[in-house]
């Protein structure tokens, strides 16, 4: 046992006998592992950390979510706490949270995090083991899948307890299908949500006579928001990894895979395979808002096929589509200084096609900067198409919209903040970590006084504990 990350039994089960240890950990853990990510990784992963640790406090996630395995240890050390129990106190000052998986599980444990709550909320650190992995790489993890034997885990583990801790944006994000009866735009099935987004069951203002009907997802993102072509070449990817998981069980050839599939799907040739109708000016109203309370209408050129919103400097495995604006072209432009994780801003980027993101790989390569904004709002035009592709931290899926009358609003807003942890490679920059002049900058309220938002039931948290669970059908979560 490591004794400076060891929880003992008690902690988690309320019915163990108290254990004494000999010193109280420096840096208790617990471990989130998703088996299924990174082929047999995770497996190999979870067996190496309950040799290492005690077995209670490394889960699979299959096995248990994170939402019961928080909820029940709080309570517990709370319990503990209330009866004079010292060691249950450091652990609840101390303690911290490593989640191996993709993006999207990280995302997950992220949004559990953040509706729990805590007047004291446990930084979280992230073990690459997805295709992109941009979360680990922006807070200085890597991208790279780690190594499973006992040597790698232990370096692994006295990073976490070197690790600094580091406050990042959180963003909500609605949104709202509705249609006539009878329309052909019907609701998501619940298996092709994204693990961060869910259906929410909104109670409506007025009794809609059944002419009409309204499904209301909801969920969080961390790193970033993107439509159109990139989410478009994710969303085959994806489908391709279901149909044949054997497959992919190998990073590099997974990314193999990916750039043939953006080859295939038209991603380089997209005037070819990519219908007008498609291009974000053509799919969608974009408004965006600066200031609480003043939403502007955001002009996005004729040749953008895809927008992204982004939160950190790392996106589609590490590549940075904002770039290092000069001060001319901020000030031009109207931009704050630098990017920035915890300014409660996201930087908006569009795309042309895949040779436009062929520039990322140069040192000063960047897409077509769009815009800063506290909140975002996608109004999808009527009969442009009937559906869209979007991704959210890795994950997508195909969006129906409506042929007729019906509408489709997504919008993002600022929602908070949660705790990384960062290793002294991390490229994430805070405001704290920028010169002065910006030091004094703090996040705006996620409040607003515009009159036409009606999402704010919807925001009163991530509802990460839906997630990765359904009923079947949407009107009964």
């Amino acid at each position: 046992m490591l004794k400076e990350f060891y929880i003992p039994t008690y902690i988690f089960v309320p019915e163990s006998p108290v254990e004494h240890v000999s010193q109280i950990p420096t840096c208790p853990v617990i471990v989130f592992i998703n088996t299924k990510s990174g082929g047999q990784l995770g497996r190999d992963l979870i067996v190496t950390y309950r040799k290492l640790l005690n077995h209670a406090q490394v889960f699979d996630l299959l096995d248990e979510t994170p939402d019961n395995v928080l909820h029940k240890l709080y309570s517990n050390l709370e319990r503990l706490k209330h009866i004079g129990d010292a060691l249950a106190s450091e652990i609840y000052k101390r303690l911290r949270l490593i989640v191996a998986g993709g993006d999207g599980t990280a995302g997950w444990l992220l949004g559990v995090v953040s509706d729990l709550k805590l007047v004291h909320p446990p930084p979280v650190a992230t073990v690459p083991l997805g295709t992109g992995n941009n979360l680990p790489f922006s807070f200085g993890w890597g991208k790279r899948n780690p190594g499973t034997d006992q040597d790698s885990v232990i370096s692994f583990l006295q990073s976490v307890r070197q690790a600094r801790e580091m406050n990042i944006d959180s963003w909500h994000i609605v949104m709202r299908m509705e249609s006539p009866k009878g329309s052909p735009c019907d609701p998501i099935a619940p298996p092709d949500l994204p693990h961060s987004l869910h259906a929410f069951r909104r109670v409506p203002k007025t009794d809609p006579q059944d002419t009409e009907y309204s499904y209301t997802y909801r969920g969080g993102f961390w790193n970033y928001f993107s439509m159109g072509m990139d989410a478009q070449v994710s969303y085959a990817f994806h489908s391709e990894r279901k149909l044949h998981p054997e497959k992919f069980k190998n990073q590099l050839s997974n990314q193999k895979t990916y750039l043939k599939l953006a080859c295939t799907q038209g991603w380089f040739c997209a005037s070819l395979f990519h219908p007008m109708s498609r291009n974000i000016a053509c799919l969608a109203k974009v408004k965006i808002m600066k200031k609480s309370g003043k939403w502007e209408t955001l002009e996005i050129p004729q040749s953008i096929r895809s927008i992204v919103c982004l939160n950190l400097p790392s996106f589609s495995g590490g590549l940075n589509p904002w770039g290092t604006p000069s001060k001319r072209k901020q000030r031009k432009r109207d931009l704050v200084m630098p990017p920035l994780v915890d300014d409660g801003l996201l930087e908006i980027v569009g795309f042309k096609d895949a040779w436009h993101g062929l520039v990322l790989l140069s040192p000063k390569g960047h897409g077509t900067r769009l815009a800063q904004a506290h909140r975002v709002r996608f109004e999808f035009l009527r009969g442009a198409t009937d559906h869209a592709y979007m991704r959210m931290d890795g994950e997508p899926w195909k969006q129906p919209l409506p042929t007729d009358d019906g509408k489709v609003v997504v919008e993002i807003s600022h929602a908070g903040q949660v705790k990384m942890l960062a290793t002294k490679d991390c490229i994430a920059k805070g405001i704290h970590e920028s010169w002065p002049a910006i030091s004094s900058v703090h996040p705006e309220s996620s409040s607003s006084d515009d009159t036409d938002d009606d999402f704010e039931e919807e925001r009163r948290n991530f509802g990460a504990a839906l997630s990765f669970r359904y009923t079947g059908d949407v009107n009964k979560q």
